[in-house]
């Protein structure tokens, strides 16, 4: 035990003292004997060299240095404990500040329409959310949360998946029946193929064929765009063909706007994530987050045909 320590268990023992009146029920309250909480004060009168309480027989009072230090020791002790019942309530209901980070196509296509459920449910936490598809850094960040689409690069983050989201080649059926529906990924060089430009320039398309073996295929793309919603938009206009997750153009997919082609080649499907730091000490705002999230992917994706649960 530190000299801090001491001093501290110490100023606890002796404001009991003060506050029962008395070595003996200052003991009954702390579940001591009287002997140790004598000595405690003994201890704690010697380290400060200087005595806080004036003993007889039968009555106990403060010094006149005893009574100051009873002040600032009582308040030293208030503070401790508002301290610990801020970190408890923290711990054990969700409040505070939540700091989150989504991807653009995930928060628009269906995270940002369930915050305000999220938020209605936990009035006290407040939402610090950035949707980006930039690969942030949870801990020197700072996050709290992360939702992440694809392979996990850092495996020192708990990782709990919230769907698996199968990876498609869209189209519109208006540009299919001008163009043609290409059979294998090698058709693909006589259509017009829409591509994200974050993606090499030397670019290439790759697939996985019905015996798991991968197929690339130069891609030559007439459009590349910066986000996946213009990459469908695009699509089901019928400027060409695209690549995406499933999530990211579900409606498209839903309303026959886009149609999925060469399945037999599909590469294997994504999954979603939440990732955090650490599962020791969970803050329950983070742990609300997640299980609100596995939720509503669950409710949201089990019937269709794109996703796995």
């Amino acid at each position: 035990m530190d000299d801090n320590e001491s001093v501290f268990d110490g100023m606890v023992v002796f404001c009991a003292v003060v506050e029962n009146d008395g070595f003996g029920a200052a003991a009954r309250r702390l579940g001591h004997s009287p002997s140790h909480v004598s000595k405690q004060v003994a201890r704690l009168e010697a380290q400060l060299n200087a005595r806080l309480l004036n003993r007889t027989t039968r009555t106990i009072s403060l010094t006149e240095v005893g009574r100051s230090y009873y002040e600032r020791a009582r308040a030293i002790i208030e503070d401790a404990r508002a301290a610990r019942r801020a970190v408890v309530e923290t711990s054990e209901q969700p409040s505070g500040l939540l700091k989150a980070s989504v991807p653009v196509s995930l928060a628009l296509s269906c995270v940002n329409g369930w915050l305000p459920e999220f938020l209605d449910r936990h009035p006290r936490i407040r939402l610090d959310l950035e949707a980006s598809d930039r690969m942030v850094d949870i801990v020197g960040e700072a996050f709290d949360v992360v939702l992440r689409v694809g392979q996990l690069p850092d495996r020192e983050l708990v990782a709990r998946r919230l769907v698996t989201s199968r990876q498609l080649t869209v189209a519109s059926p208006a540009y299919l029946s001008a163009a043609g529906t290409p059979r294998t990924p090698d058709d693909l060089a006589e259509h017009s193929l829409i591509d994200f430009a974050q993606r090499p320039i030397a670019r290439s398309w790759r697939f996985m064929d019905a015996s798991g073996r991968q197929v690339s295929v130069p891609a030559n793309p007439r459009v590349t765009v910066n986000s996946a919603e213009a990459e469908e938009a695009l699509a089901a206009a019928g400027a060409g063909i695209t690549r995406l997750p499933a999530f990211a153009c579900r409606r498209a997919l839903a309303s026959g706007a886009l149609v999925p082609i060469l399945e037999a080649y599909e590469n294997p499907p994504a999954g979603i994530y939440a990732l955090y730091p650490s599962r020791a000490q969970l803050p329950a705002k983070v742990r609300a987050f997640v299980d609100f999230m596995v939720d509503k992917f669950a409710g949201e994706f089990r019937a269709e045909p794109w996703f796995e649960a």
